[in-house]
């Protein structure tokens, strides 16, 4: 543990080996051994979303193909996640933490920044906090967790990752030249591989390289996103703990106002895709899963009907259009025509892990992350899925455009 934590109000906490641990304290006959907690576990194909800790002193990682997992570690047991199971558990994590400060901003499943500023005369100073905490975290839920203190988030949530598992660490910002500037510049929070090879180019490879370089450089070459890398690998963060971060995304949808009425299956399917696919787009881009599909359908007569149904936690196109479609044929005949339809995503929480369940889930978000990306890069008209170009009429008019605006459709490509 570095330094004292008396004048550093702003805690991390990262829950360890998340996935792993609820299993663990699920089945306390696992606590001890190797879990690896794996999409599709009998397939050879499959991948590792989490290894404990004693699973990863063999080597395991995360997003390692189970045939290689199973190479490093024979004696591993093999479990198939329950985002349920997680989710539950993050619920009580959180309200552990809401009972020492109302300050806590939820970051994802296993992870919340803490703004403890003036809870001293009940709980003690910031690392007397974090070790009540981890205390009860522990004697509640068998979980462990590692705390970082700092003076701001982005330094807590450096410090947090300083030293695993279960550990309280301190990182004043007079030793960042110490601790942090020797660090791969990809281990800055904020770096993605992308941005890390981008820096590399530049002979940029630790964060005190990034830190010494001129601001005005940086901005140069990456705009606003430079200036802030600059100030981020200097320690700088301004942002505050904000306990309604979240709010906002509670749901995302979009619905459409069609200037000609639907009255078939083939043309309603085709609009609820492309809002399917907007609304898929867009939660992914803030990196969001949700559970809950809600479909709006208002009819000439302007009677409107909300329908609901849920599943796993998702941010797939097609899970969020198939459970649409399915809602659509259980609450119209297919006839009455329909003027307006919406779908919308709720239930959000911040995306699990960077890899998938199972192997056709690894095929459909690389398929959605191929177009998200040329979609944002060339603008929405430029890939269609095919569904979305059977009636070129319909095409045209489905985001409520006249046929004299909408984009050619001669030699888009289509991605089935």
């Amino acid at each position: 543990m570095f330094g004292d934590g008396a004048m550093l109000p702003i805690l991390h906490v990262d829950m360890n080996a998340f996935y792993a641990s609820c299993h663990q304290a699920k089945d306390p006959s696992l606590k001890g051994k190797p879990i690896l907690v794996a999409g599709d576990p009998k397939k050879r194909t499959g991948i590792i979303l989490t290894a404990s800790y004693e699973a990863r002193k063999y080597g395991v990682k995360t997003a390692m193909p189970n045939w290689q997992a199973r190479k490093l570690c024979p004696q591993a047991i093999f479990v198939e996640p329950d985002y349920e199971l997680y989710v539950r558990t993050s619920q009580k994590v959180m309200e552990i933490l809401g009972r020492f400060t109302p300050l806590v901003e939820v970051f994802s499943i296993d992870e919340a920044w803490l703004d403890v500023t003036g809870c001293e005369r009940l709980f003690g100073d910031s690392v007397t906090i974090a070790h009540k905490i981890q205390a009860a975290i522990r004697s509640e839920l068998d979980l462990l967790c590692s705390i970082g203190v700092s003076s701001n988030k982005l330094l807590a949530k450096m410090a947090s990752d300083l030293k695993k598992p279960d550990a309280v660490t301190v990182l004043p910002p007079e030793d960042v030249p110490k601790l942090i500037w020797p660090l791969p510049v990809d281990e800055l929070f904020g770096v993605g591989r992308r941005m890390a090879e981008h820096l590399s180019h530049m002979n940029i490879k630790t964060i005190g390289d990034l830190a010494r370089v001129p601001q005005g450089l940086l901005g140069k070459a990456f705009g606003l996103n430079g200036r802030y890398l600059h100030l981020w690998a200097n320690g700088i963060d301004t942002s505050p703990v904000d306990p309604h971060a979240m709010d906002e995304a509670k749901s995302m949808g979009h619905s459409v106002t069609l200037p000609k009425d639907i009255t078939s299956y083939d043309e309603a399917e085709t609009v609820l895709l492309s809002l399917s696919e907007q609304v898929g787009r867009r939660v992914r881009r803030e990196n969001y899963m949700g559970r809950t599909v809600t479909i709006t359908l208002r009819d000439n007569s302007f009677c409107t009907i909300t329908r609901s149904a849920t599943i796993s936690y998702t941010n797939s196109t097609e899970d969020i259009y198939n459970l649409a479609k399915k809602l659509l044929y259980s609450n119209w005949d297919g006839k009455t025509p329909l003027r307006l339809l919406g779908v919308s995503l709720s239930q959000l929480v911040k995306e699990f892990e960077q890899v998938s369940l199972f192997d056709t889930d690894e095929k459909k978000k690389k398929l959605n992350k191929v177009m998200d990306e040329i979609k944002d890069r060339f603008g929405d008209g430029v890939i269609f899925r095919a569904k979305l170009l059977d009636d070129e009429k319909l095409n045209r008019r489905k985001l409520g455009k006249s046929d004299n605006n909408a984009p050619t459709l001669k030699g888009i490509k289509t991605m089935k």
